[in-house]
């Protein structure tokens, strides 16, 4: 394999990192302004008929596969929507699935992203347009992230679906709305304050009162990702950031990094 090859690979394959993604007339443009192939580039895992939607983000199959739609989240508030969504979409539709891994989950699920009919726009993609899901992690291709990225950008703006009731994008400098979100996937945006190293973890602070205030978790053991990124974690002090991920009760609210994706500059939209 030749370097520009490699280097080409590594950058179709890098997760998105912070500043990176831009929305322009729906399209997902790369850095030449040229549309990005998204998740549609993807290896093929296979088609298959939808016998039954089991919940806002899981299909059944008629071979008996469950089908786990990879990439998103859907808050407990939007099952209900979600799946009455998923279920006019890919009902006894012929679905083709696609993705890096095809492994079974703990609990016997096939992750995958999922195209209906031939289509060439994921259910994920759809339901994230709709407004009845969010970007999730664990997405490596960048392609496939900045597109789902600019999807949940979109109904946020237009407020379709969660994003109709405004706060839905939780507001970093109010911890106790931020604490009864405790166990869920949340989206949240504010200013940090402060960055401070303790023993093997880095703490975003967006308050000065760290036991009670929101703070985002960085581990020593995750800071080569950040290096990769060309991102010193200090050099996000004073900056405005939207970071996603699980809410844990710690001091405070808290919410832990494992991928640099998790964390957006709003402005670089």
């Amino acid at each position: 394999m030749t370097a520009m090859t490699t280097t080409a690979h590594r950058r179709k394959r890098c997760i998105v990192l912070i500043g990176c993604i831009a929305m322009i007339a729906g399209a997902t443009p790369g850095i030449d302004g040229a549309a990005l192939a998204g998740c549609l580039t993807l290896p093929e895992q296979g088609e298959a008929v939808v016998a039954a939607i089991e919940d806002g983000r899981t299909l059944r199959l008629q071979d008996g596969r469950e089908i786990r739609l990879a990439g998103i989240e859907i808050d407990p508030s939007r099952q209900a929507a979600a799946k009455a969504t998923l279920a006019s979409l890919a009902r006894e539709r012929r679905v083709t699935l696609r993705g890096d891994d095809d492994a079974p989950d703990r609990y016997g699920r096939q992750p995958a992203f999922v195209f209906a009919e031939a289509g060439t726009q994921s259910l994920q993609l759809r339901l994230l347009d709709a407004g009845e899901a969010l970007v999730g992690l664990g997405i490596a291709d960048g392609d496939c992230r900045a597109e789902l990225l600019a999807a949940e950008a979109t109904a946020r703006v237009a407020q379709r679906g969660l994003w109709a009731d405004p706060a839905a994008l939780k507001n970093a400098g109010n911890p106790g709305d931020i604490m009864s979100r405790v166990g869920r996937f949340t989206v949240i945006e504010g200013r940090i304050l402060s960055v401070r190293g303790t023993g093997g973890t880095i703490y975003l602070n967006f308050g000065r009162r760290w036991t009670r205030d929101f703070a985002v978790t960085i581990s020593r053991r995750i800071l080569g990702s950040f290096e990769a990124a060309g991102i010193a974690p200090k050099s996000l002090e004073k900056k405005r950031i939207r970071v996603r991920g699980w809410v844990e009760r710690r001091s405070g609210p808290q919410i832990r990094i494992r991928e640099v994706g998790q964390i957006e500059m709003p402005g670089a939209r």
